[in-house]
């Protein structure tokens, strides 16, 4: 993990740079992917909505979340990424889902920049890595 100053143009221009957005979307998809059938079934999304522990936590700090309430609002999420309810998430499905969340959490935090912790490998890290490559290269 490290610290990070970031903005929603960070996320907006990720997003935007086709081939690194479509990169990363494609090594994540494989990575949930875990029996490498080219979709996504409940289980294997699951472990990845789990991880992010949204509402195992507030804060940072761990709260006792309600079993059944955990999984209504994890099923819901499934949902929202199966487009076509046929009960798995191809690769379409997940860029999509992924891009309208992402561009959902940009327009939320703005253009003022903020400081954020940000996990080693995260969608986040990677918009970050990104821009600071591009500056680079500017400079």
């Amino acid at each position: 993990m490290s610290v990070e100053v970031l903005d929603g143009a960070t996320i907006v221009n990720f997003i935007e740079d086709e081939e690194a957005f479509n990169g990363y979307i494609c090594d994540r998809f494989a990575l949930l992917d875990s029996d490498h059938d080219g979709l996504l079934s409940y289980a294997e999304l699951l472990k990845e909505l789990q991880s992010l522990r949204v509402f195992e936590t507030h804060f940072g700090i761990d709260v006792k979340t309600d079993p059944k309430e955990l999984a209504r609002v994890y099923n819901s999420l499934f949902v929202q990424f199966d487009h076509d309810s046929n009960g798995t998430v191809d690769l379409e499905e997940f860029k999509a889902e992924t891009k309208r969340m992402m561009l959902a959490m940009a327009n939320g935090l703005g253009f003022l920049p903020i400081q954020m912790v940000l996990e080693e490998g995260s969608f986040l890290k990677k918009a970050v890595e990104r821009e600071s490559t591009k500056l680079a290269l500017a400079a």
